[in-house]
């Protein structure tokens, strides 16, 4: 079984928290803006650090009410090697090792112009029974040159 998949993020708009820090009141207005959002099957958010701060960032769909304060960008897809595993008791080490293996096993490499992303996949009612939340990291690969 493997436990690194392949997933292919087209170029899309996303809408844009800024660059911020967890308890700051711009980024928890984008958390409680984000939060507001419908839930769907899968999260629509992701997450990077850039320089100073983290980067958080909501798929934008046509029409969506979106505060002035948050900018819509254009973001540039591709593929990314996609690993799951317990939010913020990852073993980053180990999982970059299993990456690094199956990109060198598939005929992939790490593309370092894009940044590394992550989201939180669990929904409330299952972060309630786990006493966890699991995310996804998504390191950004291309076709081995």
């Amino acid at each position: 079984m493997q436990s690194v998949r392949i997933y292919e993020m087209p170029d899309c708009k996303m809408v844009s928290s800024g660059i911020g820090m967890f308890g700051e009141e711009k980024f928890e207005r984008f958390s409680a803006w984000l939060s507001s959002q419908k839930p769907c099957l899968f999260p629509k958010d992701f997450l990077f650090f850039e320089g100073t701060g983290f980067h958080w960032l909501y798929l934008y769909e046509e029409g969506m009410a979106v505060p002035e304060e948050f900018a819509i960008i254009d973001f540039p897809g591709g593929l990314y090697a996609a690993a799951a595993d317990i939010d913020q008791k990852t073993d980053r080490g180990r999982m970059r090792e299993e990456i690094d293996a199956f990109l060198q096993e598939n005929g992939l490499e790490r593309d370092h112009s894009r940044a590394e992303l992550g989201n939180i996949i669990t929904s409330p009612a299952a972060q309630k029974i786990l006493g966890y939340e699991q995310m996804d990291y998504y390191t950004p690969v291309k076709a081995k040159r």
